[in-house]
């Protein structure tokens, strides 16, 4: 058997997200519209919104841009000493940038790179939304009325980052930040194996967090950000109302392998990838999960989606395009 290591459970969920946008505009009729997400605040370039799920000021922050692409992603701490004891953590990797008074929703962070250069921050201090009178639900714990426009989605599920390289990434969030991986796909065997993906969580879902391969060997690039629906028919009908309002589909609606969730890949007017899940998949309960290791070679068949084969761009493309402008953090 594997040797037992005791976990990390100073970090207590994924936050929220910064998406970079060409057209801000665009992007936020995009969310609000046909998502059903409700604008929050604006302050400079960027705009807030929030799931009506959720319980925080907003779980997107869209930034106008020269190139698609991540600002940063967010986690929020289980206490202020877990804050400070990540900080500590993070900072004997080398990767610790500084501490910053906050954001709005937020108080005080401290921001703080991947190997790779992804842009991330740690907090605690988070301002809850409160419900004016005429989106009061009487469903006590729910924050508010269920939105009457498009399909909404409930909460943000999860953030998938592309990397140079998968496996230092992956060691990273496991030795400094406390995630568990859950699945990855590797190709080759022994010596010559490569890690192409891994899928990672601080709670019994599969993941908050996954780290994919670029192809390009770019670093630090965004691949998508995802709202979860709960139920798996919310997004045929997404599906349906966005290719009937011009979107891009770019995969699905479909069933992952990975993770087992019901998916839909979309771009946005400002050039990112979302999508959206339609259940959760399946939940991890035993403490000792050892990760359930995909091949390459043998299993791309059913990984990626058990209803068929999902389009190359999935793999190749990220955000900002290869050439651009350096991303964020990098």
């Amino acid at each position: 058997m594997a040797e037992h290591v005791d976990p990390i459970f100073d970090i207590a969920q994924l936050a929220h997200v910064e998406m970079l946008s060409t057209d801000p505009a665009g992007t936020e009729r995009f969310f609000t519209e046909f998502l059903g997400m409700s604008v929050t605040a604006r302050e400079g370039n960027s705009v807030y919104l929030r799931a009506y799920e959720e319980a925080y000021h907003s779980s997107l922050k869209i930034t106008e841009a020269a190139q698609p692409g991540l600002g940063h992603v967010a986690w929020r701490t289980q206490s202020p000493a877990a804050l400070e004891r990540r900080v500590a953590a993070i900072e004997t990797a080398g990767l610790g940038q500084r501490w910053i008074d906050g954001d709005l929703g937020h108080g005080e962070a401290y921001q703080f790179t991947t190997p790779d250069g992804h842009a991330m921050e740690l907090f605690w201090d988070v301002e809850r939304w409160e419900a004016t009178p005429e989106l009061r639900t009487p469903l006590l714990n729910r924050p508010q009325r269920r939105p009457t426009q498009g399909v909404p989605v409930r909460r943000i599920d999860h953030v998938n980052l592309m990397a140079s390289d998968a496996a230092e990434n992956r060691r990273f969030f496991e030795e400094h930040l406390g995630f568990r991986t859950r699945e990855r796909i590797v190709a080759g065997e022994g010596a010559e194996q490569i890690e192409l993906g891994n899928w990672m969580s601080v709670s019994p879902l599969v993941h908050e967090i996954a780290i994919m391969r670029d192809p390009s060997g770019t670093r630090g690039r965004f691949h998508h950000v995802c709202y979860w629906y709960g139920v798996p028919q919310h997004c045929n009908d997404a599906a349906e109302v966005l290719r009937e309002a011009g979107y891009e589909i770019e995969a699905g609606p479909g069933k992952h392998g990975v993770s087992q969730a019901t998916f839909l890949y979309v771009w946005e007017p400002g050039g990112n990838r979302v999508e959206l899940f339609g259940d959760v998949g399946y939940l991890i309960q035993e403490p000792d999960w050892q990760p359930v290791t995909w091949h390459a070679e043998t299993d791309m068949e059913w990984l990626t989606s058990i209803y068929g084969p999902i389009p190359m761009s999935f793999f190749e493309i990220g955000m900002p395009p290869v050439g651009a402008v350096e991303p964020v953090g990098a």
